[in-house]
């Protein structure tokens, strides 16, 4: 056996020799930034050894400098004794940058709305109080028949049950306190079910936890179901990242290795840590939760339930399940109320899920006259086009790049990474880093301004290739041409954008608009007829639309039509959670919704590789674009 001891840290893990750094650290509670998931194919799980003996695979991912310093990748090395390894700060997740919410004054009037009729104002879980009439002599109706006379005096409910626990205590509570109790009640489909039972009047302490399951990040809202406002949020990265930086890699990492029900407990962890936080900051009894709320992707929400995701990678690209029922929360692992009750969005395709149904919610796309188009760009593209009438949506696996996968500097945006970037007509650059630091990285929405940039400066042409003879920025790399954005110095390297690179988010652009054109296409919605274009998530609500319409990734229509619409999923969720009428919706959404599976769409690739010019083969789709200088 070895000890790997990690620093800064000081945590350490005790292994077989032989076992691999990365293994080490999962063992360790460490997290590697490690996109392929070990495959060693990305470079990006580098650290240094401090002493100790080890192998390490070659790679032509470490330059020679890299080596002397004994920096290796985690995922290709191997430990032959006790060991030191210092953790660089690259891999540090940060999460000041998790988009936790639409915004607060959104919701407000999300909860307007549900109060004013838009949506019925009928929680899924309530508490109310009932005070009956004792037993007489005159009147021996049995305490259950009792209840439920008084339950149906306030509530309509007539299908009703009573779960077995709550009818051996009902006559001992009802007799204890003078027959006036709280009761909670679940909605479980049209059947109404007695969840808990309290002697006396706690009706104003209902409590839920709406969570945005994400592939990255997983984010939780506390909600006060009496009162319809959010009191507390909270988020938190997800810890399957040390498994694969996506889903379809984690599936693989759980079926090679039996380990599912470990993909389980992590994301179950993750939602119990942060209701706790926020239980703990709001001094809130835990068994006054009696709600948990969750919308995600397809993959995700297999993982949380232990369904089995193996057929949601391979034909013919099925879920196990898309319309969920109620279960104990507790079934799953999650700790609130030992009664209370899971609701998980429904969902309309193995990459199609419920947080995209959320999102059509949220933004009443399905209410709407006009056309509109909703795209949720992250570590996949979903597109949804609709209006009151029909709705149709896709799925392309298209953000990768945008949130740094494959991109040399690329990094997810936490402190130093460059947000923004502009190149100025002397050829210098102007840039802003999240935190205001020194940069150390790119994250999407700087990406995606470099690549405008370099376009409309005539730096790359139409193709994405360098022009050789633009600037002296330009240089050859050890992975050919690279332009260089920030130069080095005593303390950082320096970063540049390589052709590589450039192909990479050129690839990734071009995923999503050949979506968005394949839904258009086929029902022949042209860019003017678009009403309003609505972004989401976190890398859509930081990016430059000016910019994103300049490489071909959104359609050129007038910018005050695109919008921003933040976290959409934990909203959609939060709404559900108010109105059982706004759940109807979303199985609405759900059921109506017309799914285009991209990968036999026998017209994808040939959009995808039309698409995969700046901004586009067909200038005429882009006339505001035409008089880009390239």
């Amino acid at each position: 056996m070895c000890t790997v001891r990690f620093e800064p840290s000081g945590l350490k893990a005790e292994v077989q020799s032989g076992t691999s750094l990365l293994e080490a650290a999962h063992k360790a509670g460490i997290y590697l930034n490690s996109i392929c998931g070990g495959d060693g194919y990305c470079g990006k799980c580098k650290v240094i050894i401090d002493d100790g003996q080890f192998q390490s695979r070659p790679t032509a991912l470490l330059t020679p400098d890299e080596i002397r310093q004994n920096v290796v990748l985690a995922c290709q090395t191997t430990v032959l004794s006790n060991v030191t390894v210092t953790v660089p700060k690259s891999h540090i997740l940060e999460t000041s940058q998790i988009l936790m919410d639409s915004n607060t004054h959104r919701f407000s009037e999300l909860a307007g709305e549900v109060r004013a009729g838009v949506f019925e104002f009928d929680p899924l879980v309530q508490k109310i109080f009932v005070e009956m009439s004792p037993p007489t002599v005159q009147d021996h109706t049995a305490d259950h028949e009792r209840l439920y006379l008084a339950i149906r005096e306030q509530i309509d409910a007539p299908i009703m049950q009573t779960g077995f626990r709550i009818l051996q205590k009902l006559p001992r509570v009802l007799t204890g306190c003078g027959y006036k109790v709280t009761v909670t009640i679940g909605r479980r489909e049209q059947t109404t079910e007695v969840i808990e039972l309290e002697a006396g009047n706690h009706s104003n302490r209902n409590f839920a936890v709406a969570v945005d399951l994400g592939t990255t990040t997983v984010v939780a809202h506390l909600v006060d179901l009496t009162k319809a406002v959010t009191i507390d949020t909270e988020a938190t990265y997800n810890s399957q990242i040390n498994f694969g930086e996506d889903y379809i890699r984690r599936i693989i990492y759980a079926e090679e290795n039996d380990a599912f029900d470990e993909m389980q407990n992590r994301i179950v962890h993750d939602v119990n840590d942060l209701i706790v936080t926020l239980v703990s900051r709001q001094k809130v009894d835990l068994q006054d939760i009696t709600t948990v709320i969750c919308a995600g992707n397809t993959a995700m929400m297999h993982f949380l339930l232990n369904l089995d995701p193996t057929r949601i990678r391979r034909e013919p690209y099925v879920a196990s399940a898309g319309f969920v029922p109620p279960i104990r929360a507790v079934e799953a692992g999650i700790k609130i109320n030992k009664r209370g009750l899971l609701y998980c969005l429904p969902s309309v395709a193995a990459y199609i899920g419920s947080d995209i149904v959320a999102g059509v919610l949220t933004t009443r796309i399905f209410t709407k006259k006009g056309i509109s188009l909703f795209a949720d760009i992250g570590t996949n593209g979903e597109v949804v086009l609709g209006n009151q009438d029909w709705l149709v949506c896709a799925s392309s696996s298209a953000g990768p790049a945008f949130e740094g996968s494959g991109v040399k500097h690329g990094m997810r945006a936490g402190p130093g990474a460059i947000e923004r970037l502009s190149i100025l007509d002397n050829g210098s650059i102007e840039f802003k880093t999240i935190a205001e630091t020194h940069p150390v990285g790119i994250c999407g929405s700087g990406l995606l301004d470099t690549l405008a940039e370099l376009f409309t400066k005539g730096i790359i042409d139409r193709t994405g290739r360098f022009i050789t003879d633009s600037n002296a920025r330009l240089t050859e790399g050890d992975e050919g041409l690279q332009y260089q954005l920030v130069p080095a110095t005593n303390e950082h390297n320096e970063i540049v954008i390589t052709q590589a690179d450039i192909d990479n988010l050129v690839r990734s652009k071009a995923g999503v608009f050949a979506a968005i054109r394949i839904l258009m296409e086929s029902t022949q919605t042209k860019p003017q007829d678009l009403d309003a274009i609505y972004l989401a998530g976190g890398f859509g609500n930081f990016l430059n639309v000016r910019q994103a319409v300049i490489i071909g990734m959104l359609p050129d229509i007038p910018l005050e039509k695109i919008h921003f619409v933040g976290n959409t999923s934990i909203a959609g969720a939060k709404t559900v959670l108010l109105s059982r009428k706004a759940l109807k919706a979303a199985e609405k959404i759900a059921n109506s919704m017309t799914y285009f599976d991209l990968m036999s769409h026998l017209g994808y690739m040939e959009e995808f590789i039309r698409a995969k010019f700046l901004p586009h083969t067909d200038l005429s789709l882009f006339p505001s674009v035409r008089s880009v200088k390239c």
